[in-house]
């Protein structure tokens, strides 16, 4: 699979992100799933070359790598406290959530930041949401809306904000898991409550522009694209996909996509040569827009006919962000078929339960490199693959961490790696490492 990012593209993106060997926000550099990085191995070793492991907390939430530093989030239960047997039961649990700060090189953790949070959520089992580092700030969203930007080198809190204090949020059923994006000199949060989607000042968190009108927010992350000459943020929450002008938040275009369960989760994806805006969800399924070259608008392409998780006709993914590559489409469905879409029609090309596990929400998060992708499944363990319209072909794999999360009476992963510094980058619910991909 081989991704070329256009050189207008790169002139184009005002965040402050480094491209080279840093993982700085959800996603990779251009928050694409592209992992850019050379001088990585061609094959998989059987066992992987830890260089570092440290213990850490409960957490879904994936690192962010900045130069010498791996930032991530954890949750430490209260003494006394535990989460219930039933994930999907929400008492209220104490316990902190905290933003990590660990040397790259050694795993050594430089500073903590720790605050009080009680849970009131199902699966509550740590943060959702992976840091983003832009310049020396790094801003970080908690399972129960609070975020805060801090001075990434000492972890100095420089403002925060609580969503249900300050934006009327009411937490959703899983817990906040937008991750924060930065445009230009604006960091831009999903929060519902008054708002479904905020600007702030990234450097004073004072309010630049609120624009929609949403009690849940669902859990997507937004995203800019470059369509028609225009910058565009797509927000996707549970009843449409909406694209907005990220200077004053004014609506371009919206399409309506009410969601079962609110489960707008994995991030839309853009295919900027053929003008496609995709999105799937576990019930309703997909749902492709046509992007006009001209004009910031859209019309629907397709949408997937089945209601159903179960009877499913195209792409239902519960968390994994797909891919587009070369007219196609390549995902994860609801009960852990990787399959291949055709992106203009929809129609499904194949399917296999080789990368996963077959089972109701199995996973894997699947990342570009070069001409092959690199999937990380729930079992803790890296592929390496070329997906195909032909077929899915399998170079190697290795195990890089043990899965220590429960789901569906199953051991699971569900934290997205980071890919720098030739390296993977991986935790659970026990500890981080550092694995080496160098040649």
């Amino acid at each position: 699979m081989k991704f070329n990012v256009p050189l207008l593209f790169l002139l184009a993106t005002e965040c402050s992100v480094a491209i080279g060997d840093d993982w700085p926000q959800w996603r990779g550099p251009l928050r694409d799933g592209v992992y850019r990085e050379t001088g990585i191995v061609d094959k998989l070793p059987a066992e992987p070359r830890v260089l570092w492991e440290t213990p850490i907390g409960l957490g879904y939430a994936g690192p962010a790598v900045v130069g010498k530093h791996v930032y991530v989030m954890d949750r430490q239960l209260e003494t006394g406290e535990s989460n219930p047997d039933n994930p999907f039961a929400k008492p209220s649990i104490k316990g902190n959530e905290r933003v990590l700060c660990l040397h790259s090189d050694t795993g050594k953790i430089l500073w903590t930041h720790e605050y009080p949070c009680p849970y009131t959520i199902s699966y509550a089992f740590g943060p959702r949401v992976t840091p983003t580092v832009v310049d020396d700030r790094l801003y970080t969203v908690g399972a129960m809306g609070d975020c805060w930007c801090l001075d990434a080198n000492s972890g100095k809190v420089i403002w925060s904000k609580n969503y249900p204090k300050d934006f009327g949020t009411e937490i959703n059923t899983w817990g906040m898991s937008a991750h924060p994006l930065v445009e230009g000199n604006k960091v831009i949060l999903l929060v519902a409550g008054n708002a479904g989607v905020v600007a702030l000042d990234r450097q004073t968190g004072q309010e630049i522009w609120r624009a929609l009108s949403v009690t849940d927010p669902g859990y997507a992350p937004p995203m800019i694209i470059d369509q028609a000459g225009v910058r565009q943020l797509i927000v996707w929450t549970p009843v449409a996909l909406t694209s907005l002008d990220p200077e004053t938040g004014k609506t371009y275009w919206s399409h309506e996509f009410p969601l079962q369960n609110g489960l707008s989760i994995s991030q839309p994806i853009h295919d900027s040569k053929e003008s496609l805006l995709f999105v799937t969800s576990f019930y309703q399924g997909p749902l492709m827009m046509q992007l006009s070259e001209k004009m910031p608008t859209a019309s629907l392409l397709w949408k997937g006919t089945s209601s159903s998780e179960i009877k499913t006709d195209g792409l239902h993914s519960i968390m994994s962000t797909p891919l587009f590559d070369r007219g196609h489409i390549y995902g994860v469905c609801s009960y852990g078929q990787l399959r291949c879409l055709e992106a203009r029609t929809g129609k499904r090309v194949w399917e296999t339960f080789d990368a996963t596990g077959e089972g109701r929400w199995w996973n894997a998060f699947l990342v570009a490199h070069e001409d092959k992708t690199i999937l990380a499944n729930e079992q803790g363990e890296l592929i390496f693959a070329r997906l195909r319209p032909e077929g899915y072909q399998e170079l190697s794999r290795m195990p890089i961490i043990e899965p220590t999360g429960k789901a569906q009476r199953r051991k699971i992963v569900w934290s997205h790696p980071a890919f720098a510094q030739q390296a993977v980058f991986v935790r659970n619910d026990e500890k981080i490492r550092k694995i080496s991909l160098a040649r």
